[in-house]
C-alpha cells in the first residue's frame, strides 16, 4: 500500500470522467455528436493545461465498454470522430512531448481504428512530458477480470501486487485525483482498482465547458485534502515531520 504523505499542491496523476457532451449539445439544440466534437476541443485544452501545471499523467474516460449500447448512429459517429482525431491531433501531441496510450479492449474495433491506435502509440512512445491514457472500450470490471485471467493462464498466484502488474494501467502510478464533470456523483465503472485511495472531485461543469479555471479549482481542492491511506491524521503529521 502507498505510504501517506503531506498534502501536495499538484497531483502527479489526474484521471477524468469526461461527462456531459450530450447534454451540452442538447442545451444548444444540436446533435449529440456536436457535443462530442466540442469535447475533443476541451480535451486538447486540458492536455495543455495539465502539462503546463506539472501533472505527469492524465487518464481520461473516452468510451466505456457499456457505450456500445448507445444508439448506433452515435456509436458510429464516435468511431469516425476517433479516426479523424487521431489523424489530426497525434502530430501535435507528439510535438508537445505527449506519450499516448489507448487503454481498453481492442475487440469490436475496426481494423482501421486498431491500426490508428497502434500507430499513435508507436509514434509517441519516446515522449516524456506528459503521459496521456485514453480509456477507450474500457471498463473497470473488464480490467480486473482480464488481469486475473492473464495471471491464471500463466499459472501465477493472484495477489494485490500481481494484479496491479497485470492491469491495463500498470505503466503508471495510481491516480491521485479523479475528476468527474457533468454534475453526476458516481464512478461509472472507471478505474475501480486503481482509484482505491484517490481523491475525488465532482464538477457541475459539462465537459465541453471544463476549462483551465475549473481544473485549477479541482487541483486546489486536492491540495486541501489530507491523504491518510488508512492511517490517522496524527501518524501522517508525524511522518511529515521526519
Amino acid at each position: 500500500m502507498r505510504k501517506p504523505s503531506s498534502p501536495a499542491s499538484v497531483p502527479q496523476h489526474v484521471a477524468i470522467v469526461m461527462d456531459g457532451n450530450g447534454r451540452w449539445a442538447r442545451k444548444r439544440f444540436m446533435p449529440r455528436l456536436a457535443g462530442h466534437r466540442q469535447g475533443v476541443e476541451s480535451l486538447k485544452r486540458c492536455v495543455r493545461a495539465c502539462a503546463a501545471r506539472g501533472i505527469r499523467v492524465l487518464t481520461v474516460f473516452a468510451f466505456s465498454s457499456e457505450n456500445w449500447n448507445r444508439p448506433e448512429d452515435e456509436v458510429s459517429g464516435l468511431m469516425e470522430l476517433l479516426g479523424k482525431a487521431l489523424a489530426r491531433e497525434v502530430p501535435q501531441l507528439h510535438a508537445d512531448g505527449v506519450q499516448l496510450h489507448f487503454v481498453g479492449s481492442r475487440s469490436g474495433l475496426s481494423d482501421g481504428v486498431r491500426q490508428g491506435l497502434d500507430e499513435a502509440e508507436r509514434t509517441t512512445q519516446g515522449n516524456q512530458r506528459l503521459i496521456l491514457n485514453v480509456c477507450f472500450n474500457y471498463g473497470g470490471r473488464w480490467d480486473i477480470a482480464q488481469a486475473a485471467a492473464a495471471l491464471a493462464e500463466c499459472g501465477e498466484p493472484i495477489t494485490e501486487a500481481s494484479l496491479s502488474g497485470a492491469m491495463a494501467l500498470h505503466h503508471v502510478p495510481d491516480p491521485d485525483l479523479v475528476i468527474r464533470t457533468g454534475g453526476e456523483f458516481r464512478i461509472s465503472n472507471f478505474l475501480l482498482w486503481q482509484s482505491a485511495y484517490s481523491e475525488f472531485h465532482f464538477s457541475d461543469a459539462l465537459w465541453p465547458d471544463f476549462d483551465e479555471a475549473a481544473l485549477d479549482g479541482a487541483i486546489a481542492d486536492f491540495a486541501s485534502r489530507e491523504r491518510r491511506f488508512g492511517q490517522t491524521s496524527e501518524q501522517v503529521q508525524q511522518d511529515g515531520e521526519c
